[in-house]
């Protein structure tokens, strides 16, 4: 399966930026991975939140093809602890998914739009995160959830 990290703006700091890319190299080993940057709005400032969320909606959706599976990192969605959310990167993988697509929305969440694109929410957390963390914690999750398809000894239990 090919996995698709979609985010909204670069990610600034660069000490996150290499945590990141040495997570996205150890991924490759399980298969296709690549995060999509959306550029970020560049007169935010002066747009109510949903036009915001409307414009940066749009330009996801650019991105996502019509098979995409859709999972949004959406505080409200559903949260699995490593071993469960292991589980279900694996039944994905089984049920025949070729490209699944998860997206972190900009600071404002969603668009209604996106809402309705998307097949799966998934929290990682009842805190809340930076967007840039969440980066870096997703990315981490998804290699520790093929690790323990694997059997690799990366998680302990």
């Amino acid at each position: 399966m090919e996995y698709v990290l979609v985010v909204v703006g670069k990610t600034d700091d660069s000490q996150l930026a290499l945590l990141m890319d040495r997570y996205r190299q150890r991924l490759q080993h399980y298969g296709r991975f690549s995060i999509d940057i959306i550029p970020g709005l560049k007169s935010r400032k002066n747009l109510r939140e949903d036009l915001q969320k409307n414009e940066e909606g749009q330009r996801i959706l650019k991105i996502i093809k019509s098979h995409d599976y859709v999972v949004l990192l959406d505080e409200k969605g559903k949260q699995y602890d490593s071993l469960g959310f292991a589980d279900w990167v694996e039944k994905k993988q089984h049920i025949g998914i070729k490209r699944c697509v998860f997206v972190v929305g900009g600071p404002y969440g969603f668009s209604e739009e996106i809402y309705q694109r998307a097949q799966e929410k998934i929290a990682l957390s009842k805190m809340t995160f930076s967007h840039q963390m969440v980066r870096l914690f997703f990315v981490e999750q998804l290699y520790r959830a093929h690790t323990i398809i694997h059997n690799e000894p990366y998680h302990h239990q």
